[in-house]
């Protein structure tokens, strides 16, 4: 077995080494904890991947001590349906589950089996910190500061911190020292020169490290979700994060005009149009230096979100607690900085959908190695059942990872799916990227297709020059439920 079977202290879980336990209160101990930290909108420009211009120590190191999947997929590109799948381990099977309020809306029906109340179910303290769900804290209703949560009864204590903003809201969309975002005024981007806890990040890292020192103390297996904002816009941080970045050492995008073509994947990024506006009227598609702020400004964020996870890690092996804690470091989906002229994260394209997965399990071997295969979100939900050894609450559309994390060149279980919009469908192979688009009053799509091999920025669609490859990844679309059928003529 790749995975080592002998910890310092305790075995990593009932599943992983099987060891006889004397009492029921034995087994729970045994039981590894899960740290699960969830970062928002972020792509994968990271240092470990190859992105020169990128900042990002602390997600580079833990890279080297776990399992960094390269080819980590969303199955929606939007905030509330990426984490209700992974809550799922499960595509969305209806249409409201395409949308943020795809937990809010349907959590009735399969609340009590979503990854967190089961491990309550099975003896695990559950704690949710900042944006895990959707909604910050997971408080709903007006300003995000009031109304039913998502998820009720899932986890034993979800919060965010006492801070400068006033509502989970601002928090989510917070400029410096507890400024609010005012929707359609205000900049996509801002430069403080502060400190850290002038942005809400520091806050709940700060929340994070002192949870984890109670946690410490703790004689009950925990589940910990942590869960940082940016680099979400606005795309906001400390001047130091700024002067990290040299304009010059960023590069924009291979392709960065609108497809031509009626069949595309394109859309106005109403997210960062209709929320945010430049002082001066320009538009990053007009202006090149506007564009350049931007991916600058992103990459500042990066690096500030970097520095709270490192806090948050360094905590963890401080307090003794990596000898027997599972790491999962997630992000919901990605985000285009002028790809296809897109400045957001609802496209089906490569970068609205990969983003980055890391896992590190203690006494794993063959560290630091990346894998290849293609997984997705929904494979987290298996992947921790198997190695927290607790049984499966039911069908579960995702497969666990534990071969990848045991051997890093084993292959994909299946490919990459997503959805998104009215009706639009992906999925994507080792070669082939697949976008189905639906059509008003027809039953057969009109379709993209990229060879990501030959092509990967997606710049010319080959789909009429490949009508069986087309033929056979709609068939593969097809083996799972469309939540878009009702809506199809």
């Amino acid at each position: 077995m790749m995975i080592t079977r002998h910890l310092l202290a305790l075995a990593v879980s009932a599943a992983l080494v099987p060891v006889a336990l004397p009492s029921a209160a034995a087994a729970e101990r045994a039981r590894p904890n899960v740290l699960f930290i969830a970062i928002d909108d972020l792509r994968s420009d990271l240092g470990v991947l190859g992105v020169k211009h990128a900042r990002t120590p602390n997600l580079d190191r833990f890279a080297a001590s776990g399992r960094l999947f390269t080819h980590h997929y969303a199955v929606v590109p939007t905030c509330g349906a990426s984490r209700c799948s992974l809550m799922r381990g499960r595509y969305p099977d209806q249409l409201v589950q395409v949308g943020n309020e795809a937990i809010r809306l349907t959590h009735e029906s399969w609340g009590a089996q979503s990854l967190p109340a089961w491990w309550r179910q099975h003896g695990y303290q559950t704690l949710a910190l900042g944006k895990i769900t959707h909604y910050p804290g997971n408080l709903t209703g007006r300003n995000w500061a009031e109304g039913p949560e998502e998820l009720p009864g899932a986890w034993d204590r979800t919060w965010i911190p006492k801070s400068p903003w006033k509502t989970s809201e601002e928090m989510m969309h917070g400029y410096a020292n507890g400024r609010p975002r005012v929707p359609g005024k205000s900049p996509a981007w801002q430069m403080n020169d502060g400190p850290d806890d002038a942005y809400p990040d520091a806050w709940v890292a700060g929340d994070a490290v002192r949870t984890l020192g109670e946690l410490a103390t703790s004689n009950k297996p925990w589940f910990f979700a942590v869960g940082l904002y940016k680099p979400h816009l606005p795309f906001a941080a400390p001047k130091k994060w700024f002067d990290l970045h040299d304009p010059k050492d960023i590069a924009a995008p291979e392709v960065t005009t609108r497809p031509a073509d009626e069949v595309s994947s394109w859309h106005p990024s109403s997210e960062f149009r209709g929320n945010y506006k430049d002082a001066a009227g320009r538009d990053p598609d007009q202006d090149a230096a506007y564009a350049l702020e931007l991916r600058r400004a992103y990459a500042a964020a990066t690096s500030y979100v970097d520095a709270q996870v490192g806090r948050v890690l360094e905590a963890l092996r401080e307090l003794r607690l990596e000898q027997n804690t599972i790491v999962v470091i997630w992000s919901d989906h990605g985000f285009l900085l002028g790809e296809h002229a897109i400045w957001g994260k609802h496209a089906l394209y490569e970068n609205g959908l990969r983003s980055p997965l890391m896992i590190r399990v203690p006494g794993m071997s063959r560290a630091g190695e990346k894998s290849d295969a293609l997984v997705e979100a929904i494979d987290l939900y298996p992947t921790l059942l198997e190695l927290c050894g607790l049984p499966s609450p039911g069908p579960l559309d995702g497969r666990s990872l534990r071969p990848q994390l045991e051997n890093p060149a084993a292959p994909a279980a299946k490919p990459a799916r997503g959805f998104w919009g009215a009706g639009d469908r992906t999925v994507r192979t080792e070669r082939w990227r697949l976008i189905a688009h639906r059509v008003k009053g027809s039953a057969e799509p009109k379709v993209e297709l990229f060879d990501m091999i030959a092509d990967p920025h997606e710049a010319k669609n080959v789909a009429a020059a490949e009508p069986t490859v087309v033929r056979d990844l709609l068939r593969s679309l097809d083996e799972v439920k469309d939540p878009f059928a009702a809506a199809r003529p």
